[in-house]
């Protein structure tokens, strides 16, 4: 299984030489990927924006957004935006899409709530199409990014199936993971097709720094309510807690984990790099 590790795009305090400096230092890193989360109504960075400054500084590690809220965009602009970020990373995009699960988002993007799921299945048609989308770049366009498709209903996996290369998991315990992924499986499987998808998940870290890492989780899930806090205790926050999880994780058949910071600290990518090491 590969590990890769989140931009610090949501959490608090980072600033943009922050974003760029983490993406530079987990380039030279044990790490595979980096990650993006996607929030509007929040105090956070634009995923494709934050992946393009990665791009300018990273030559070898995969980009990837974890996910990206589909239908709050344009189709147009949503492959225009995933498309330049192809370009400028040359090829290490992998394009995670979800129809996201709050509705701030979509009432200050003047989007509709309903109907997303069906928004989104179009998108993902017409980005299966890619070499014959026209704002596509030529020079991009024999390089369609690996899709990825979120969600925990059956229409989601069915989606997946459909449209997608793989599946993006939105976190959670392993026998979660495991319980998605056979989902995933028997959803790719009942539709004839060959092979099997990427299987990626994702949790949260933070390494010495368990309360402010709590308070970023719990005000970033408060529209759960209550089930903020199981979430926020689900935050890795030692060493251990993240070599088990990675472990468990891969044995339940994931092949690439992104490890999301939830401090806005330099130090949390070098302490995960040596916990991983």
């Amino acid at each position: 299984m590969r590990v890769g590790v989140g931009l610090p795009t949501t959490t608090p305090g980072a600033d943009g030489a922050l974003v760029v400096e983490w993406a530079r230092r987990a380039e030279a890193g044990p790490f595979s990927s980096l990650g993006v989360l996607d929030r509007l109504l929040y105090d956070s960075y634009d995923p494709f924006t934050a992946l393009a400054a990665a791009a300018a500084v990273t030559e070898r590690i995969k980009l990837a957004t974890m996910i990206a809220i589909g239908p709050l965009r344009p189709t147009a602009a949503l492959v225009k935006h995933a498309a330049s970020v192809q370009a400028l990373c040359r090829g290490r995009l992998t394009l995670g899409l979800a129809v996201g699960a709050r509705e701030d988002d979509y009432a200050v993007a003047e989007v509709p709530h309903k109907g997303r799921g069906a928004r989104l299945s179009d998108q993902l048609a017409e980005l299966r199409d890619w070499d014959a989308n026209p704002v596509v770049p030529g020079t991009i366009r024999a390089q369609r990014p690996e899709l990825l498709v979120g969600g925990m209903a059956g229409a989601a996996f069915a989606r997946m199936a459909r449209y997608g290369d793989g599946y993006a998991h939105g976190g959670g315990p392993p026998r979660a993971f495991a319980s998605a992924a056979a989902k995933a499986l028997a959803a790719w499987s009942d539709l004839g097709r060959p092979g099997r998808p990427a299987l990626w998940g994702q949790a949260y870290f933070a390494l010495g720094d368990e309360e402010a890492g709590e308070a970023y989780l719990l005000d970033y899930y408060a529209f759960t309510g209550p089930f903020a806090a199981k979430i926020a205790a689900g935050n890795l926050t030692s060493p251990r807690a993240v070599r088990d999880f990675v472990r468990a994780y891969e044995e339940a058949g994931c092949d690439e984990l992104v490890l999301l910071p939830t401090v806005a600290d330099r130090g949390q990518l070098d302490r995960l790099a040596d916990v991983l090491a």
